[in-house]
């Protein structure tokens, strides 16, 4: 921790009467970048180490099979994640059959939620590819997508607050911290979007998405779901920078893995104007979270290359199930009737590569039904659960 207070870094309060005729004290934040500096020499080793990471991770994924199947597990974590939600169930195998064919049997609205983040990733990505600039109008329509429908659809979708909001407790006087009023939200906004839009030589990519995210986070400009399109934007910016070439860091499971340390340090921007402690973690997050995506990624690569191996060596005509095989990479949970469409192959030659495929130990039927039957490449299923449900 860096123990000084900061004056300058420090904002302002205001007070605001809330519920009730209530005075509360809510915080403003000085606008980006920190006066004075922050203290790069602070985090040289930790930068170093972070590009080096990216870096790999950015090799591994060249080679995965061209399909958001990583995207899908962390995603999937997004929605667990996402702290204003209780009880989401989903899971990565109902997500995968409700985009496959609207699946039954998962609660629709847990499925929803975790359907409109990777339709807001997408729409984002999207945009900042066609050339269109990380603005507040881009944040806002992603925002919209974000709550289009599901739980999050009565909290203004696409549009900033117009009330009070605040982050713990049970009104705005018990709450952990009580964000700018709803007047401020637009300038404060709109001194973000400056600073994102503005290349400083002093702050590499990494240390400024570190900042902005803080700064969102602070000014919390919607009714719900900042932390999601928070961690949205961390991913954009990194990608947009070029520093990925991939959009696949994603951030959300470091967050929630060391939660009261998060939740202390954006504090302390706050109350100490300490930025550099913040960063340290920030920076730790992107080595830890790029070492388990690579690890991850190695693991489905051994795994490809092997089944590829066990088919061919299966004797057979193994035409078929190889192409099967390559489908059920990028689909790990298989409808036949998709993969005869998608693959071009005729049903009766689909049923009886699968049926190769699963005497041979590789996939295995999901529905119990005589029709209308999905196969899980299991062990890739595995794999990505994993991801997504760490011991920690």
């Amino acid at each position: 921790m860096h123990h000084h207070k900061v004056r300058s870094r420090i904002g302002s309060e205001v007070v605001i009467s809330s519920v009730g005729g209530e005075l509360v004290k809510a915080y403003l934040p000085p606008p980006l970048p920190p006066v004075p500096r922050v203290n790069m020499e602070i985090l040289t080793a930790k930068l170093e180490k972070a590009h080096l990471v990216i870096g790999r991770l950015d090799g591994m994924t060249a080679i995965l099979p061209d399909h958001p199947i990583f995207r899908y597990t962390y995603v999937r974590q997004e929605a667990l994640f996402s702290s204003q939600i209780e009880g989401i169930r989903s899971s990565l195998s109902d997500l995968l059959l409700f985009e496959v064919d609207g699946a039954p049997g998962v609660s629709l609205d847990d499925v929803q939620e975790v359907s409109n983040y990777v339709a807001a990733m997408d729409h984002g990505l999207k945009r900042i590819a066609e050339g269109f600039p990380l603005s507040q109008r881009l944040m806002r329509e992603i925002h919209g997508i974000l709550l289009s429908n599901g739980r999050g659809s009565t909290k203004l979708p696409g549009e900033f607050r117009r009330s009070h909001n605040w982050i713990g407790g049970s009104r705005p006087g018990n709450a952990l911290y009580v964000p700018p009023p709803p007047r401020h939200v637009a300038d404060l906004m709109s001194d973000l979007e400056k600073f994102i839009h503005t290349d400083y030589a002093e702050y590499p990519t990494l240390v400024k998405t570190g900042l902005m995210y803080v700064q969102f986070e602070i000014i919390h400009p919607f009714l719900d779901g900042n932390g999601r399109l928070g961690r949205l934007l961390i991913t954009f910016l990194l990608w947009m920078s070029g520093l990925l070439r991939h959009p696949i860091l994603y951030l959300s499971l470091y967050f929630k893995t060391y939660g009261s340390r998060y939740y202390e340090l954006l504090q302390r921007v706050c109350s100490h104007g300490d930025w550099e402690t913040w960063l340290e973690f920030f920076l730790d997050g992107v080595i830890y979270t790029s070492e388990h995506a690579i690890e991850t990624a190695k693991k489905v690569l051994v795994l490809f290359e092997r089944d590829h191996e066990k088919i061919k060596q299966s004797g057979k005509l193994a035409a078929s199930p190889l192409r099967v095989h390559r489908l059920l990479q990028e689909h790990p949970l298989l409808p036949a009737s998709y993969a005869a469409k998608s693959a071009g192959l005729s049903l009766p030659t689909v049923n009886s590569a699968v049926r190769h495929l699963q005497s041979i130990g590789i996939v295995k039927e999901v529905t119990g039904k005589r029709r209308n039957r999905v196969y899980a490449y299991d062990e890739y299923c595995r794999i990505l659960s994993e991801t997504s449900n760490p011991v920690a």
